[in-house]
């Protein structure tokens, strides 16, 4: 499994086990090392844009001191979301990798289907280079909402 990957996950499930959110981790990368990591806090902060890609860009950019993240990679556990994609692309981030796919998240609840109906985003390769990895380990996060017995839906 990818390391940075691997990270994303270990995030997804310290934020749904402290029910703050849904099964989703992000990581941003530069140069090798992590800048910043973060998990969804939807339900922490009753925030619904506290989604795990946002807060890594915020974290990252703060961190950083600046708004353009075009020499980052993200690392999430699932496809982003509409909101998620747009903040990506604001933040000039070329590479995504994600492990889930937005079909996965709809099996578990997450009804975004609407959104992406609503908000029809198409790739464009000479913004981002999206790839899909570790599907399967992404989905551990997934498997375990899925069966949580306490899970607030959103």
């Amino acid at each position: 499994m990818n390391k940075w990957m691997a990270e994303a996950v270990r995030e997804a499930f310290s934020g749904m086990r402290k029910n703050e959110g849904g099964p989703f981790g992000a990581l941003i990368v530069k140069d090798g090392k992590v800048v910043s990591k973060a998990h969804n806090r939807v339900l922490k902060t009753n925030d619904p844009a506290a989604h795990a890609e946002i807060l890594a860009i915020r974290k990252a950019s703060k961190r950083l001191g600046r708004f353009d993240l075009s020499d980052c990679e993200i690392y999430s556990t699932c496809e982003p979301c509409p909101m998620c994609m747009a903040a990506i692309l604001w933040a000039r981030i070329k590479k995504l990798c994600y492990g889930c796919t937005k079909k996965d998240a709809e099996k578990t609840g997450f009804d975004d289907r609407r959104f992406y109906n609503v908000i029809n985003i198409k790739n464009d390769k000479k913004l981002l280079v999206k790839k899909q990895i570790d599907r399967k380990s992404c989905l551990a996060p997934f498997r375990e909402w899925d069966k949580k017995p306490d899970k607030i839906i959103y």
